[in-house]
């Protein structure tokens, strides 16, 4: 079966790194249409009907998570984009932001606008050092083109958008470690609540998002929440790039409408075990989810459907382990991992990962 893309739509074409090559494919359209024509409550209310999910693990539903800031003005309002892409297995957010920074931009001005915010940051894995840059540049020209700043094409509207260069820990993948480090401090999960819609960075509401839900944003606004809405489950909307590595013939990034069989993006699509080999294991969201066995891969990928049979969605980062792999080995070498990325703050973690 083909891909279907929405998010890395046109990411052959070099162009559409810049502001031009990207409006020259109908780029920052429904930025204008948002901003010039529809009020923040109308915004707000596409992505709620949309039924979007977050596609950094969690699933929650992006509309109502911007629906739980404060409305109005007087209060100061944060949106954090998580591109702190650590989770071993993943590597979406980077393909996307250093082929298509345009269409990431354009979403989180459109979010902004929903949820009334005026103050946005991209949170960037340290390691991502080519794709801070290319992120810059972008920004650069946003700015440049009226885009973002001051008055955004005449509506009265601001929106200041910084680049965040992280220090290159997983921890700060976590939303609220993920805040401590924007503030400065050592990067280290809150207590919760309160949550950070009602007291996030700079114990302001902040909205946080993940790299490939905010650049789903202008995908809604050009097809409408109700149309949107038909791509795929009831339950899980839209696509999603899946992520895929290990003993593959084609490894890469796949963008498909969510729902699709596993067995189908594993053996149609990337090619399936080289060498006639067998397939021992996946690990379907990354390295920190149950594997599932050779006999369950025809589970639809999707939140609900994966999280019925005991694995989850995760960052949707497909490990695929063939009948040379030593599970146990496989199992030490992820634990080894925890272990040195643990924050310590809770006891499982902090002492469990060397226990193991």
């Amino acid at each position: 079966m083909p891909e279907t893309r929405m998010l890395l739509k046109n990411v052959e074409d070099p162009a559409l790194r810049t502001l031009a090559g990207y409006k020259g494919y109908g780029g920052y359209a429904t930025l204008e249409k948002a901003y010039r024509e529809l009020e923040a409550d109308e915004v707000l209310k596409e992505l709620e009907e949309s039924g979007l999910r977050g596609r950094g693990g969690a699933g929650f539903s992006m509309g109502k998570k911007a629906s739980f800031l404060p409305r109005g003005g007087g209060v100061d309002k944060y949106l954090c984009c998580n591109a702190d892409e650590s989770e071993p297995g993943a590597f979406k957010d980077r393909e996307l932001m250093q082929r298509n920074p345009h269409q990431l931009i354009e979403g989180i001005a459109i979010a902004s606008l929903a949820a009334g915010i005026g103050h946005a940051f991209i949170f960037i894995r340290g390691e991502y050092d080519s794709q801070a840059d290319i992120l810059d540049a972008a920004v650069a020209e946003a700015y440049e083109a009226g885009y973002l700043g001051k008055d955004i094409l005449g509506t009265r509207r601001d929106l200041e958008l910084v680049v965040h260069r992280g220090a290159g820990a997983y921890i700060c993948g976590e939303e609220t470690a993920l805040l401590d480090a924007l503030e400065g401090k050592r990067g280290q999960p809150r207590p919760r609540p309160p949550f950070p819609p009602v007291q996030g960075l700079y114990d302001a509401p902040t909205q946080i998002n993940n790299v490939c839900t905010i650049a789903t944003v202008p995908t809604i606004m050009e097809l409408g929440a109700a149309e949107f809405a038909k791509i795929g489950p009831e339950s899980s909307p839209g696509t999603a790039i899946f992520s895929i590595s290990g003993n593959i013939a084609r490894p890469g990034n796949y963008e498909l409408v969510l729902g699709t069989p596993m067995r189908e993006l594993i053996y149609d699509l990337a090619g399936g075990i080289p060498d006639g080999r067998e397939l021992k294991c996946v690990i379907p969201g990354g390295s920190s989810v149950p594997a599932l066995s050779p006999d369950e891969i025809d589970v639809p990928l999707d939140y609900d459907s994966l999280g019925k049979i005991g694995t989850f969605f995760g960052a949707a980062s497909l490990i695929i382990v063939d009948g040379r792999c030593c599970i146990v080995q496989l199992a030490l070498r992820s634990t080894k991992f925890y272990m040195h990325e643990s924050c310590g703050k809770c006891t499982p973690c902090r002492e469990g990962t060397r226990w193991m």
